[in-house]
C-alpha cells in the first residue's frame, strides 16, 4: 500500500495543470494515467486534426507556447510534445501505464487501486476530462449490423474506412471535419445536422478566439453548469489562412465539397435511415446565435475605439437548405459506414463515492465535490466557459488546489450549490 497526501488521475493538460500548481505549493502528489502524457491526444485523434484554438492560447500554470506562428494551430502531435515538455519541466511525479479501477473512502482516506498497486491518499483530483464513451444515439440500435459504425475517437483517416459513402452523424467541430476530409477524399457523405455553434474562423481581421477573449465570453460562469453542459462545441477547424480549403469550416463550405445535408437522425431501421424535418429551423438558429455574436464584437469595438485599426465587417453567408431527404436508403446511396460524431459523456465505473448525477457528471461546484478531499478538473462548463479548453485548465486547476490547500469553500456551500 502507496501512502500519499494526493492522488490526480489523468496526465492530461487539466493533470499536468493541477499538478504544476501542487509543486508550487509544496504539496506531495503522485499524477496517474492508465497511458501516456497527453494519451487522448496520442490514441484518440484523428491523423489530420489540429487545435481550435491558435498557439498564442496554448497557456498552462508556469507555461505557454513561445515558438513560431503564434497564430497558427497546433497539430495533436505537437500538442503531445507541448505537453511532455511541460511535465518534464516541472518535474511532474508520473506513473504511467496503470489505469484505475476503483476509488472509494474508507475511514476518511481515499483508496485507489490500479492495474498493479494501491493507493491511499488523503486528496483525489479527478483530471480525466469531459470525454468518456462515445454517445450512441437510441436511434441507433436497428441499424444493420452489415454497417459499420465508428466514432470520432476510433476514426484516423479516410483510408481506414470499407469503400463507398459515409454517413457522418452530428455537426459540431469533429463531424463537420471528418465530413469535410471524407468528401475531399472523394467520399459520397451525408451529414445528418444537429443543434451546433456557428461562427467564422476570423472576424475583422481577427481570429475569433481573440474576440471571445476580447468581450469576456471566455470567462463566462454558469453557476450551475447545466445550461452550458448542453452547448454544442464550435464549427470550426484550424488551418493556416494559406490552406487552398480556406480556413472557414462550415455548413456552408461543406455543400459546396459536395457534402449533402440532412437534418438530425432520428432513427435506422436496418438500411433506411430517418431524419426529422428540423434543418431549416436547426440551421437558422445557429445563423441567428452568430449574427448577436458578432454584433456583440461590433459593439465592442465601437465601445473600446478599436474601429480604425480592424477590418470592415463581412458577415459569412446564411445556411441555404433548398430541400433534403427525410429517408435514405443506405444502400441505394452506396454508404457503407456511420461515423458518430456525437460527443462522448462522462463515464466513472470506478469511482465507488455517491457524486455522479442522473448525466453521467460530476457533480461538483468550481471543482469541489461534497466528498470532502475529492475534487473533479476539466469538466464542461466546469465553472467557465472554457474549463474543457487547454487554456482554460489553469483557472480550473486554480479553483481546486486553492480549496485543496487552504479549504477556502465550505462543503456546505457545496452540497448546496452542486451543478
Amino acid at each position: 500500500m502507496n501512502i500519499i497526501d494526493t492522488l490526480v488521475i489523468g496526465a492530461g493538460h487539466a493533470g499536468l495543470a493541477v499538478s504544476h500548481l501542487l509543486t508550487e505549493a509544496g504539496r506531495e502528489h503522485v499524477v496517474l494515467d492508465r497511458g501516456q502524457v497527453a494519451e487522448r491526444w496520442r490514441s484518440e485523434r484523428w491523423d489530420s486534426l489540429h487545435l481550435l484554438t491558435p498557439r498564442w492560447m496554448t497557456r498552462l500554470p508556469g507555461w505557454r507556447y513561445r515558438g513560431a506562428d503564434q497564430d497558427g494551430y497546433m497539430p495533436a502531435s505537437e500538442l503531445v510534445d507541448h505537453l511532455e515538455a511541460y511535465a518534464a519541466a516541472g518535474g511532474t511525479p508520473l506513473v504511467l501505464g496503470d489505469e484505475v479501477h476503483r476509488v472509494r473512502l474508507h475511514r476518511g482516506r481515499y483508496h485507489v487501486e490500479t492495474s498493479s498497486q494501491s493507493w491511499q491518499a488523503r486528496h483525489v483530483v479527478i483530471a480525466t476530462g469531459a470525454t468518456g464513451r462515445p454517445h450512441v444515439p437510441a436511434g441507433m440500435a436497428g441499424l444493420d449490423p452489415d454497417i459499420r459504425v465508428m466514432s470520432t475517437a476510433d476514426y484516423r483517416n479516410p483510408g481506414q474506412l470499407p469503400s463507398g459513402g459515409v454517413l457522418v452523424v452530428g455537426a459540431s467541430a469533429s463531424g463537420t471535419q471528418v465530413a469535410d476530409e471524407l468528401a475531399r477524399a472523394g467520399r459520397h457523405v451525408v451529414l445528418a445536422v444537429g443543434g451546433h455553434t456557428r461562427m467564422p474562423r476570423r472576424y475583422r481581421g481577427m481570429d475569433i478566439f481573440w474576440w471571445l477573449e476580447q468581450t469576456g465570453r471566455m470567462a463566462r460562469t454558469n453557476g450551475r453548469g447545466a445550461v452550458g453542459r448542453r452547448e454544442p462545441s464550435l464549427q470550426l477547424v484550424g488551418r493556416p489562412r494559406s490552406d487552398p480549403r480556406g480556413a472557414d469550416l462550415d455548413l456552408v463550405t461543406l455543400q459546396a465539397a459536395g457534402v449533402d445535408l440532412v437534418g438530425r437522425l432520428d432513427s435506422v431501421e436496418g438500411q433506411e435511415a430517418r431524419f426529422r424535418a428540423d434543418l431549416d429551423e436547426t440551421t437558422s438558429r445557429a445563423d441567428r446565435r452568430m449574427w448577436s455574436l458578432l454584433d456583440d464584437v461590433d459593439r465592442y469595438i465601437d465601445a473600446v475605439g478599436l474601429a480604425a485599426e480592424v477590418e470592415p465587417s463581412t458577415r459569412p453567408e446564411r445556411v441555404s437548405v433548398p430541400g433534403h431527404e427525410s429517408r435514405l436508403s443506405l444502400r441505394a446511396a452506396g454508404i457503407g459506414t456511420v461515423v458518430l460524431a456525437t460527443g462522448f459523456r462522462e463515464h466513472h465505473p470506478w469511482l465507488r463515492i455517491p457524486v455522479v448525477g442522473n448525466d453521467g457528471a460530476i457533480q461538483q461546484h468550481r471543482g469541489v465535490t461534497a466528498a470532502p478531499g475529492l475534487y473533479v478538473v476539466g469538466q464542461k462548463f466546469q465553472h467557465r466557459r472554457d474549463s474543457t479548453f487547454i487554456d482554460g485548465a489553469r483557472f480550473g486547476a486554480r479553483d481546486v488546489v486553492n480549496h485543496l490547500c487552504h479549504g477556502q469553500q465550505p462543503v456546505a456551500e457545496v452540497l448546496g450549490e452542486a451543478s
